[in-house]
């Protein structure tokens, strides 16, 4: 009976981490970072590979746990959110910093190991989301903004990991999941309206559902889509995309902006559901087919 007890504890202390450090999140962005480090990488190193999957889960593991801290109060009010580890009173605030702090000190570590400017990138990360980007989820829809930042930081991170510099390859990468974030945060935004109320959170850039918010979703859709075909061009360095590739993004870049509009014409909670669904998707796919892109060619 007692070995049973234990089990049971194991099991929810692991579950709460996993909720406090918002494991499938933390595991979407070192998706975005390896991904990016199989374009930079001219040859591959298990190692480096390795170090950046863990650097990267515990610096964002670390900002979900300050973040956490931070909007305990919050996300009592709110459904989604008041059933988490510090809100429900299954973890202590001292024990989430505790765990926020070593997550931080161990991931700038690891990440320095790779190289500093990876660490420095990492630094930056969590400062931007924890100091600017929470603080002002309250205050202004101009948090998306910030917050975009640090989001889009993980797949040129990678880069950065392969190559040790920053140069137009990693500020493309960047610059494509810079663009993506504004759809697919206004739609959970537009998605989540009222539970968001709830806490005092603005997240749309007008304040409200409307046809402001909706024009400028597509808007964003289309400078997303625009960026993610840049590199056919041939105009961003070692980052190339083949015209075949481009194709494909471009058609799928064209399903996601039908769903913007489907949003823009029927203003639905729906609508925005299907748009997040939709822009998840396409982010994840045009990793994997800039990274098959790489592969095929290298192979011919």
């Amino acid at each position: 009976m007692r070995s049973a007890g234990l089990h049971s504890s194991y099991s929810s202390n692991l579950s709460d981490l996993k909720k406090i450090t918002k494991f499938r999140l933390a595991i979407s962005v070192v998706f975005s970072s390896i991904a990016g480090y199989f374009l930079g990488a001219e040859t591959i190193n298990f190692t480096t590979l390795i170090l950046l999957a863990i650097g990267g889960y515990l610096m964002v593991g670390a900002s979900n746990v300050y973040n956490q801290i931070i909007e305990k109060d919050l996300d009592i009010l709110m459904d989604r959110t008041r059933n988490r580890p510090i809100p429900a009173g299954r973890m202590s605030v001292t024990t989430a910093f505790i765990i926020a702090t070593v997550f931080t000190v161990l991931g700038l570590v690891v990440l320095y190991i790779i190289n500093p400017k990876t660490a420095m990138f990492g630094a930056i990360s969590i400062f931007l989301y924890v100091s600017i980007y929470t603080p002002l989820k309250t205050k202004t829809p101009l948090s998306v903004f910030v917050g975009a930042f640090p989001g889009a930081i993980p797949f040129m991170l990678g880069w950065v990991a392969a190559s040790g510099d920053f140069s137009i390859e990693p500020g493309t990468l960047f610059m494509i999941q810079f663009f993506w974030q504004f759809p697919h945060f206004w739609a959970i935004g537009w998605w989540l309206y009222d539970d968001y109320k709830k806490g005092g959170f603005f997240m749309l850039p007008t304040g409200k559902r409307d046809k402001g918010t909706a024009i400028q979703i597509v808007l964003y859709t289309v400078w997303t889509i625009l960026t993610s075909i840049i590199p056919v061009f041939g105009v961003t360095g070692r980052l190339y995309l083949t015209p075949f590739s481009g194709v494909i993004i471009f058609i799928l870049g064209l399903g996601m902006l039908y769903f913007a509009f489907n949003l823009f014409k029927k203003r639905s909670t729906l609508a925005a559901k299907r748009l997040m669904l939709a822009s998840v998707s396409y982010i994840t796919l045009v990793q994997i087919i800039y990274v098959l892109d790489k592969i095929f060619r290298e192979w011919i």
